[in-house]
């Protein structure tokens, strides 16, 4: 099984990044997936989700209306397009196949820095 995450970099405040995430190895179809992230000394916090047919997603409150999540299960990769970037957005993301808390599987991640 793998993840990998892409798309992470340096941005300033108010920029954009999409990060993907390839997956392989298991079923991407039917699994629902998350974005999840971590800041140095912080615990984990989930951001997003988006159930196995791509219907249904999910967000974080302080991510709602900045981020969107998706997916394409022909190529076994998920998405997430971060608009409006802040400051306090600056973590790891990751993504996890499965339902938190206790995901089946995730990647090693991608580094997010917004700074001016």
């Amino acid at each position: 099984v793998q993840l990998v995450e892409s798309g992470g970099g340096m941005v300033q405040p108010g920029g954009s990044l999409r990060l993907s995430c390839a997956a392989s190895g298991f079923t991407f179809r039917t699994y629902h997936m998350c974005w999840v992230r971590q800041a140095p000394g912080k615990e984990p916090e989930w951001v997003s989700g988006i159930n196995s047919d791509g219907s249904r997603t999910y967000y974080a409150d302080d991510v709602k209306g900045r981020f969107t999540i998706s997916r394409d299960n022909a190529k076994n990769t998920l998405y997430l397009q971060m608009n409006s970037l802040k400051s306090e957005d600056t973590a790891l993301y990751y993504c996890a196949a499965g339902l938190p808390p206790r995901y089946a599987y995730r990647g090693q991640g991608t580094q997010v820095t917004v700074s001016s």
